[in-house]
């Protein structure tokens, strides 16, 4: 299977080509808009500042290119906050692909957000066979609304979405790449999509 890991600068890429190698595939990384769209699944990283992200995808063209593909696309932490409309994090417009807004949790809650949470309300074969309220490792500061793609809920402060999917698309806010047996169910759940 070719699956391809988006390449834009923006993304912890080592511990998702682990976790692929474990499942006896090998994710290759690129920024080549030929070998994306060529993928059988692609993989869309985040780790950082979302509106320096959304300059690095921009330069390379790919901010056009990702809302297009028709194959399952699995965006990871800001790489799934990157697909939903806006993110107050540098006043950034996002891809559009998520018909949510990114915003950050108070002031009166310790951020980052990090560790982990158990996930619940799952839906969607992307969770197929994983329980509910399994624990997911998580880092962020800056979280997904509530909406009709929402697929799994989560709580820091006050719900929202700890998954999200629209047709061929699907956005997780937690690492399944370090989230032990769970995480590694709901990488494989995607390669069986």
């Amino acid at each position: 299977m070719n699956v391809i890991i988006i390449d834009y600068g923006a993304g912890n890429i080592q511990s998702i080509q682990f976790a692929f190698q474990r499942l006896g595939v090998h994710a290759k990384l690129s920024n080549s808009v030929e070998e994306i769209q060529r993928a059988d699944k692609v993989i869309f990283p985040g780790v950082g500042e979302a509106s320096q992200a959304m300059e690095m995808l921009k330069k390379s063209k790919l901010d056009l290119l990702i809302p297009t593909l028709k194959q399952e696309v699995l965006g990871i932490c800001l790489g799934m906050q990157l697909l939903c409309n806006y993110s107050e994090e540098g006043d950034t417009k996002g891809l559009g692909v998520f018909d949510v807004n990114v915003k950050h949790f108070s002031n009166a809650v310790k951020v980052p957000h990090m560790g982990w949470n158990t996930i619940q309300n799952l839906q969607s074969d992307l969770l197929k066979t994983i329980p509910e309220n399994s624990y997911m490792y998580s880092v962020h500061s800056y979280y997904a609304d509530l909406g009709p793609q929402t697929i799994a809920r989560s709580v820091y402060e006050h719900e929202f979405s700890a998954a999200l999917q629209s047709d061929n698309f699907y956005g997780v806010q937690f690492h399944p790449e370090k989230s032990s047996k769970d995480g590694t169910q709901l990488l494989q759940n995607f390669l069986n999509l």
